[in-house]
């Protein structure tokens, strides 16, 4: 139990607090640098119209390079909807988010976030061993990557050992699964993993620019 309350107490309190000060300088240094003005006038429907359509047509690829991007597309898609419901969803994790923000929602049946959890793991190893596999993305992957599916994966794989009781006592599982979410807080503003906030903004900052320079979005 020392382990557990360490985990869920001064840990968990140190990695929120990192994660905040972390975001919040990321967020401040994105909005406060200087910006460099653009005289030229927005063109196809504005630049509004342009940022909201760059939003949306980057969910998927050009036609042209669907084929080839179709698998590690799938990926993605399975790793961030499989996370969304496995963190918004659970019982557990709802009640999590509730103690800091006194919100609260019905859970998905149990049966349906064990499912996702599993496919985001299966997702997860299928996508290193495809990085690790092929000759690009070997090439141009660096440190932030590897350290950042470790990050991600980790919680995952702790989780349902947990959940499974496989491995050790349920509280010390519970311990891993929470430090491993400590480490995840601490190492998102800092990583990859802070595309979750501004890749919205970027879409939206390249259509714009694009729009003011006639390009298509």
């Amino acid at each position: 139990m020392e382990l557990l309350d360490f985990a869920r107490g001064p840990a968990l309190q140190a990695a929120a607090l990192i994660f905040v000060a972390g975001l919040t300088w990321r967020l401040l240094h994105l909005f406060l640098q200087q910006k460099k003005t653009d005289l030229s006038e927005a063109r196809q429907g504005g630049e509004i119209g342009g940022g909201i359509r760059s939003i949306f047509s980057r969910f998927r690829h050009h036609e042209a390079f669907r084929q080839r991007t179709r698998n590690g597309t799938i990926l993605a898609y399975t790793v961030h909807i499989g996370l969304a419901i496995v963190i918004f969803g659970g019982a557990p994790h709802i009640i999590f988010i509730g103690s800091f923000t006194g919100l609260g929602w019905t859970p998905l049946p149990s049966v349906v976030i064990h499912i996702a959890a599993a496919l985001t793991l299966a997702a997860l190893l299928t996508a290193m061993g495809r990085r690790l596999t092929h000759p690009v993305l070997k090439l141009i992957s660096n440190f932030d990557d590897y350290f950042t599916w470790l990050v991600t994966t980790l919680p995952v794989l702790t989780g349902l050992l947990a959940v499974a009781h496989v491995g050790a006592r349920y509280e010390t599982l519970l311990a891993i699964h929470i430090l491993s979410f400590n480490v995840f807080l601490i190492w998102f503003p800092f990583g990859k993993l802070m595309h979750s906030f501004i890749s919205i903004g970027s879409r939206y900052t390249t259509g714009v620019t694009f729009t003011r320079r006639g390009a298509k979005v």
